[in-house]
């Protein structure tokens, strides 16, 4: 019911409204000139009609037509004789003697007459004389429709006599009526038919007509589908000077909208101006922030480890002069990166392999987790691979892969409580989906609603739900998306809780054909509380399933199944 509702409000086109209307109107006109015509035809007709029989009836009262002289010896004649006399009336002409409202004789020419010849005559049915007893036409001069049985409509006039009957005289309107109504069906075809000329040649028209205007809306909707939103927008986009005639309708709205599109591109370039003052502002002020930062931090452990015996209170300033220093050089590291990948600056792409990089970034978090936990037992979060069986490899700049990596990993380590299950998995490309894509995957506390949309801008920060339990600058996934855009990829997230999956999409450098597309294999294996967790780099191959025995597990090819949590 909702979508025929829908339907049946949806408004017309600018065309459909024109041709509706033009149409219309032309079917208006064409009623007023068919109803006129058809009228007077009527009038016309009838009158003729009428001048007939008054005639007879003339001839029924024995008087002769109009200019002719009376004959001798018409007093003496049967009043129903003039029906059988030739004179040229009309077939099925009728004549009836009526008195006192009820018809004594009465003859009705049922065959033409020829040339001097007595037309054949015979009287009416008793149902044809009451229907005229029951008109009960009066003697006014006046002609009067009557329907009889079997014969259909006349025009009947009743004429006195001087005996006191009333002869009425009837001729048939058979002729004029059809007449009339093939008049009517003709102006009905006719109309019918221009009508349907008129709505299509107008349909034609008004679309040549409004040609202009759709080249205005298409200017505006190119305009529309360029990224304004951010970068250097180059808006040389305008309506055609054809179009754009102030001395026209479609005209104005070009000219208007091309002095729109003016004032837009101006707004657009001062923004990108102040954009790029900014940035340059942030880097220089970033790269003269390192060398303070790295005196202070200097400065201080120099303090810390000197021989001179500093207090306990003087320590702990000393350590948190140090952390404090350490944090704001990552994130003047972290603004100089961004402004790098802005201003555009080429980067050391090479085939690379994401599984090593991956196993690499998840044994440093794991190892930054243990370490962040201090003297509790065992990591602080449950570590999970899930790699191909074949490389999966891209045409990327490995530090700025391993540094996305290292972003998301963080992200899920300081958002999500202890206890929480963090896996990434690598999903190699597919002949029909020739790209790399990069999860990082948390049954965490998720990313509230409100704030999933902005996860990805510049110091965007989450709140209480995903339980910060550590700083954060607000940078990284900004860093994720900007190093996913500069090698074409793209990075995204959808978070409900319990599952908020990170995925980073890369353009593939290779495709692999030789096996099913996504196997990622393995079971988890969990380490028992008090055992160590898996090798680091180095480590024995045994405290790593999947691995060979020697070499770093992170480059063990070509077996990529692995995992495990850590």
């Amino acid at each position: 019911m909702n979508r025929k509702r829908k339907r049946a409000r949806r408004p017309w086109t600018l065309r459909t409204r024109l041709v509706v209307y033009a149409v219309s109107l032309i079917a208006v006109v064409a009623a007023v000139i068919g109803s006129v015509t058809a009228i007077a035809f009527h009038s016309y007709m009838y009158g003729k009609l009428d001048a007939q029989l008054t005639d007879i009836a003339k001839r029924a009262d024995n008087r002769p037509p109009a200019g002719a002289p009376a004959p001798g010896g018409l007093q003496n004649r049967d009043p129903l004789d003039f029906v059988g006399m030739g004179g040229g009336q009309p077939f099925k002409t009728f004549g009836a003697e009526s008195a006192d409202g009820s018809v004594t004789s009465s003859q009705i020419v049922k065959k033409s007459s020829e040339q001097d010849a007595q037309p054949t005559v015979e009287p009416l049915t008793g149902s044809q004389e009451r229907a005229l007893e029951a008109a009960g036409v009066p003697a006014d001069g006046e002609a009067h429709d009557v329907d009889l049985p079997g014969l259909g409509g006349y025009r009947v006039e009743a004429v006195p006599r001087s005996d006191g009957s009333t002869v009425l005289v009837g001729i048939p309107t058979t002729e004029v009526s059809g007449a009339l109504t093939a008049l009517i069906v003709v102006e009905v075809c006719v109309t019918a038919a221009g009508l349907i000329a008129a709505g299509i040649a107008g349909a034609a028209m008004v679309g040549v007509a409004l040609r202009p205007l759709r080249r205005v809306a298409a200017t505006a909707t190119r305009v529309s589908e360029l990224p304004l939103h951010s970068g250097e927008v180059s808006l040389f986009e305008r309506v055609p000077g054809a179009e754009a005639d102030p001395r026209t309708e479609v005209g104005q709205v070009g000219a208007a909208l091309n002095r729109m599109l003016g004032h837009v591109g101006s707004a657009l370039d001062a923004r990108q101006k102040s954009e790029m003052r900014v940035r340059q502002f942030v880097a220089d002020a970033s790269h003269e922030l390192r060398t303070p930062l790295a005196s202070i931090r200097g400065y201080a452990e120099l303090t810390r480890r000197g021989r001179e015996h500093a207090g306990p209170d003087t320590r702990h300033a000393l350590g948190r002069i140090e952390s404090e220093a350490e944090r704001m050089t990552g994130m003047v590291e972290d603004l100089l990166l961004l402004a790098r990948l802005d201003a555009g600056r080429p980067l050391s792409y090479e085939s690379t392999d994401l599984s090593p990089l991956v196993i690499d970034a998840v044994s440093d978090a794991q190892a930054a987790g243990r370490t962040a936990s201090g003297a509790e037992p065992g990591p602080t979060h449950h570590w999970r691979l899930e790699l191909p069986d074949v490389p999966a490899t891209v045409l990327a700049d490995p530090p700025r892969i391993q540094q996305v990596l290292v972003n998301l990993l963080a992200n899920a380590r300081t958002h999500t409580p202890p206890g929480t299950t963090v896996t990434v998995r690598v999903r190699e490309a597919r002949k029909d989906l020739p790209r790399v894509t990069l999860e990082v995957q948390d049954d965490g506390p998720g990313i509230p609603a409100e704030l999933l949309p902005h996860v990805f801008e510049r110091f965007a920060r989450g709140d209480a739900s995903r339980s910060r339990h550590a700083g954060s600058t607000g940078l990284g996934l900004a860093i994720v998306q900007a190093v996913a855009t500069t090698h074409g990829g793209l990075a995204e997230v959808r978070s409900v809780p319990g599952n908020t999956v990170f995925a980073v999409h890369l353009p593939a450098d290779s495709v692999y054909e030789g096996g099913p597309a996504g196997d990622i294999a393995g079971t988890p294996v969990d380490s028992p509380p008090g055992t160590p967790g898996p090798a680091l780099p180095g480590a024995p191959a045994s405290a790593l399933p999947g691995t060979p025995a020697s070499g770093h597990p992170a480059h063990s090819q070509p077996d990529h199944r692995l995992s495990t949590r850590m």
